[in-house]
């Protein structure tokens, strides 16, 4: 990643919450008027890799569109390290701070955002099939106060089990890792299930909660020999990601993950789209509502996903 005219120290304030000075060159760019007020929540923890990268990304984007914290634009960010509890009263804060746009990160923010307020423009970025999610009417005319970013829908999620398959021919087990209350883990195993029988493979649903439920999960399947293991998108599962990587290499299990930031952490192969650009585009979305544009009005954009 790489963070341009983004000073180092600045960015690190920034992750703690706190505003930062953007860079002179881009104070001067701007012309003067009102300050504005953008919101981000991350389902992330303030001290992942990954959560970092994304920020940074959306960050540099803003920059690049003309916003200069402590000039034109206030940041506010809150991390919710995959915690649903913790999300919730973020949400509550967030909107009583009444900003002008709000970031969303992944489904779980999205779901209580939109429960929250009506009013206040959202783009949310990692969001599998917004429609059928409920967040938007279509991808071409959203119609109410969300857009943003998502990736395919559910029925890609069955290219997980295929291309398992096709490094590992072997498998004839496989696990599939997602959260019970993740509104997205049940839609994604079944269209992972709807492959299973073509490919010759006995699938099993791993609802887990914790570490100690993933731990149990992965020793259950590696107790037996020809077993793999699928990482859905769920960002409570996700959460996990050094552990699952520990595991699956321990275990020798053949593991297919959701994103490109899994295989970079030394798991084995990826299937997803790049979501750290989709941040540097919702920066684009976010300068546009605040330039006067409508969230109702800016199409959903689902981009294809990547092989790693």
């Amino acid at each position: 990643m790489q963070f341009g005219h983004l000073r180092r120290r600045e960015f690190i304030t920034l992750l703690g919450g706190a505003a930062v000075a953007w860079p002179l060159a881009a104070r001067a760019q701007q012309p003067p008027g009102r300050m504005r007020r953008i919101g981000v929540l991350m389902n992330l923890a303030p001290e992942d890799a990954e959560g970092q990268a994304r920020l940074a990304a959306f960050l540099q984007g803003l920059q690049e569109a003309g916003w200069a914290v402590g000039r034109n634009a206030q940041i506010d960010i809150r991390w919710a390290g995959g915690n649903a509890e913790q999300m919730r009263r973020q949400v509550t804060e967030m909107v009583a701070l009444a900003p002008d746009v709000i970031l969303a990160s992944s489904p779980q923010v999205v779901t209580p955002l939109l429960d929250a307020t009506r009013t206040i423009p959202i783009v949310f970025v990692a969001v599998v099939d917004p429609v059928a999610s409920g967040f938007v009417d279509s991808t071409t005319r959203p119609g109410g106060n969300a857009t943003g970013f998502g990736s395919a829908d559910y029925s890609t999620s069955a290219k997980w089990l295929e291309l398992l398959k096709e490094i590992a021919p072997e498998v004839a087990r496989v696990a599939v890792l997602y959260h019970p209350r993740n509104p997205g883990g049940l839609p994604m195993f079944t269209a992972i299930q709807v492959m299973a029988p073509m490919l010759r493979v006995e699938l099993s649903a791993a609802a887990v909660r914790d570490a100690a439920e993933i731990e149990r999960a992965v020793a259950a399947l590696a107790s037996s020999p020809n077993g793999g293991l699928i990482m859905t998108r769920t960002t409570e599962v996700m959460a996990h990601h050094d552990l699952i990587v520990g595991l699956a290499a321990r275990h020798r299990l053949p593991t297919i993950y959701p994103l490109r930031a899994f295989v970079k952490r030394g798991g084995l192969i990826s299937y997803g789209n790049e979501v750290v650009t989709d941040y540097r585009l919702a920066a684009g979305y976010v300068d546009r509502i605040l330039k006067g544009e409508k969230a109702a009005d800016l199409p959903c954009s689902t981009r294809s996903s990547t092989t790693w």
